[in-house]
């Protein structure tokens, strides 16, 4: 007894409430179409959500670090078209082998991001714009090279894409592999490396990061550097998925991986999250499209309403629990790296009264 009220009091507590929230609304939704669409309750029609939506896991990983770190990253969605683009041309015009043409995919996409990160940081801008100009720059990048689709006819990119692993009474793609590997990956570094555990600080209080000492230039460009690798390997792995390259392409995709995050859990203020949530956004957003694919009567336009519906709630949600947090003297909120020094950072942030020194700051800490 004792066991399950620990249980439930973790689950009830501030930092695990909406990741929770999260997993209970994706079997809630996954038993409804059970019910009410023969066939739907099946092992496979569950590995399929991670196939059709493998890409946008991986980018949703990188905007998870992003908005961790309280920053936004638009350019998502036209770094997958660059992408796409760029391995047709390699493969069909240059004749490439895809061992070749995946690694200078993924470092463009890396540098890429470093370059908006660096200007977000040393020169103060807005995330929104920076990575509003990076959107409007790939994607016209997309059709400077070319305005026509390129199919891949590569014999090796088919045997990617047609490759698949039996799990049990299913099967599924290399892209899903590629997307767990990536997931485990950044578990690993959002909660046990130094670079995670900085994102958290940096994200949910930059001053105090600073004053802490914490690398916070290299911080945040690091997290804009991963999420343009994300964006590129989720590129990639929608060229396997799709076989072609085109300019209009992942049109969207960041708005989509934006929802799939905050329906996740991460709190788009920065400094709150889990990359598990992410998994578990992409799989409602999933299953939702599935759900009006069985129902078969629906416009494929409800899936953006029950979307913009689900993140009103989940916004809603995050502050109603933020407020929680603080009127009970739990500072972070959920998911948030609480450290005792960060405690005493904030209060000398607090302290901290001449506008000059904090406007020096930031040079020091480079």
């Amino acid at each position: 007894m004792r066991r399950l009220l620990e249980a439930c009091a973790r689950i009830v507590d501030p930092r695990t409430l909406p990741i929770a929230v999260t997993i209970l609304l994706f079997c809630a939704l996954f038993g409804f179409g059970s019910v009410m669409y023969t066939g739907f309750f099946s092992w496979q029609v569950l590995l399929d959500l991670l196939v059709d939506n493998a890409f946008l896991l991986i980018v949703a990983i990188g905007m998870t670090f992003v908005i961790v770190s309280g920053g936004i990253d638009l350019s998502v969605g036209s770094i997958v078209a660059l992408t796409t683009i760029v391995e047709a041309v390699l493969s069909e015009h240059m004749h490439w082998p895809v061992w070749l043409i995946v690694p200078a995919v993924l470092l463009m996409g890396t540098v890429f991001g470093a370059v908006q990160g660096a200007l977000i940081h040393f020169f103060r801008l807005q995330a929104f714009i920076v990575t509003l100009a990076g959107m409007f720059f790939a994607r016209g990048l997309c059709f400077l090279i070319t305005t026509q689709s390129i199919t891949i006819n590569d014999p090796t990119f088919h045997a990617i894409s047609a490759f698949r692993l039996d799990i049990g009474i299913g099967s599924v793609t290399a892209n899903v592999l590629i997307a767990f590997i990536t997931l485990l990956a950044a578990i690993y570094i959002a909660h046990f490396t130094r670079f995670g555990r900085n994102v958290y600080a940096v994200g949910g209080n930059a001053r105090s990061a600073l004053l802490m000492g914490l690398p916070v230039a290299h911080t945040r460009i690091g997290v804009y550097a991963l999420s343009g690798f994300c964006s590129a390997l989720g590129g990639a792995v929608f060229t396997f998925y799709v076989l072609s390259g085109y300019g209009l392409q992942g049109q969207g995709m960041e708005l989509d991986a934006i929802a799939a995050t905050v329906i996740g859990g991460t709190l788009l203020t920065g400094g709150v999250g889990y990359v598990l949530g992410s998994l578990f956004g992409v799989g409602i957003l999933g299953t939702i499209q599935t759900l009006i694919t069985f129902d078969g009567t629906l416009s494929s336009w409800w899936t953006r309403i029950v979307i913009g519906a689900l993140l009103c709630a989940f916004c809603l949600l995050q502050r109603l629990i933020e407020r929680h947090a603080k009127s009970v003297g739990r500072p972070g909120g959920s998911g948030a790296v609480v450290t005792p020094g960060r405690e005493r950072a904030r209060s000398d942030a607090g302290a901290a009264a001449d506008s000059q020194t904090i406007g020096r700051a930031p040079e020091q800490a480079l």
